[in-house]
């Protein structure tokens, strides 16, 4: 039997003969967190992911992650750590329906969120990020915006950049989705000198109540620099934990117990060992043209963000 540590150390050893990159997304399990090469939000991964001199990637969350970095790194062999992480969100809308509601509103720009599929991915012009969608959308030339999938960030961002018009379409993230006003005035009356942090995914009833909303990367530097000591968290609660480790001298509170995605919990310290062994994990196969036409709003968003 071995313990956590000896899994990480050989982890550790193995990457490093092997030539391999651990990437773990921020939901991870603090054990995985900690034997990676890096840690960030999905496109910070990506970008780190391509910038690596490693020729293996091992991606520690959700599928459409270990798509866009494939998508960004072509050369590069991918291996999803976990091959059933998959992402509710991500697979709500099809490339067929982003096409049938282009074709009846042509002077529209698809927008996607990166928690979209490679495939969805192929027919949108320009992807955005939490953090940078506000960025990009009030950057682009149109203003007639059709945001996919997440309609929670999508109203965020219309309530953000008022002069453009901005459809959407009817998908979310189940997890976010789970948290109410309910649960604010819950946690207001537990906790009443903790500030509020939520993620823009969640409701604009809740959104609306908090003292700040950003970014899973935004809600932890705001709670790191911020010299206030109490925190209430409205994101996946694995953030909490991480910054309990990041900031000892702080307190931090999930905003409520459901934050809790499946998919992120699937990957195991186990599945990272059985990577880098070589004999786990799921690698991801793209074509030539999907890889080719995904790209194009991918550099959009690189070209709008920077």
């Amino acid at each position: 039997m071995m313990k956590v540590r000896e899994v990480q150390d050989e982890i550790i050893r193995l990457k490093k003969e092997r030539g391999i990159c651990v990437a773990a997304h921020s939901y991870q399990a603090r054990e995985i967190i900690e034997a990676a090469d890096f840690t960030g939000d999905s496109y910070q991964l990506s970008v780190m992911a391509a910038r690596a001199p490693q020729n293996t990637i091992v991606m520690c969350g959700v599928k459409f992650m270990a798509e866009t970095v494939k998508i960004l790194s072509p050369e590069k062999t991918v291996l999803l750590a976990n091959p059933t992480a998959g992402c509710p969100m991500a697979d709500q809308i099809d490339k067929e329906l982003v096409l049938a509601v282009k074709e009846t509103n042509p002077g529209y720009t698809v927008a996607a969120y990166i928690n979209t599929t490679a495939d969805l991915k192929t027919v949108c012009d320009v992807c955005v990020t939490s953090s940078s969608a506000v960025k990009i959308i009030s950057k682009l030339p149109g203003n007639e915006i059709l945001f996919v999938p997440d309609s929670n960030l999508g109203a965020w961002v219309a309530r953000q950049v008022p002069n453009k018009k901005i459809k959407l379409l009817q998908g979310g993230c189940p997890v976010h989705e789970n948290v109410n006003a309910k649960d604010v005035q819950a946690m207001r009356t537990a906790c009443p000198d903790a500030l509020l942090l939520v993620h823009p995914e969640c409701t604009a009833e809740v959104s609306a109540l908090a003292d700040f909303v950003g970014s899973t990367t935004a809600i932890m530097e705001y709670a790191e620099k911020s010299g206030h000591r109490d925190f209430v968290i409205g994101t996946e609660m694995s953030i909490v934990e991480n910054l309990q480790y990041k900031c000892p001298d702080k307190r931090f509170y999930p905003l409520t117990k459901e934050l809790i995605c499946p998919d992120m919990k699937l990957t195991t310290l186990a599945d990272v060992l059985n990577c880098v062994r070589g004999d786990g994990g799921e690698e991801i196969v793209l074509d030539e043209e999907t890889i080719k036409a995904a790209r194009v709003c991918i550099d959009k968003m690189i070209e709008l963000g920077e």
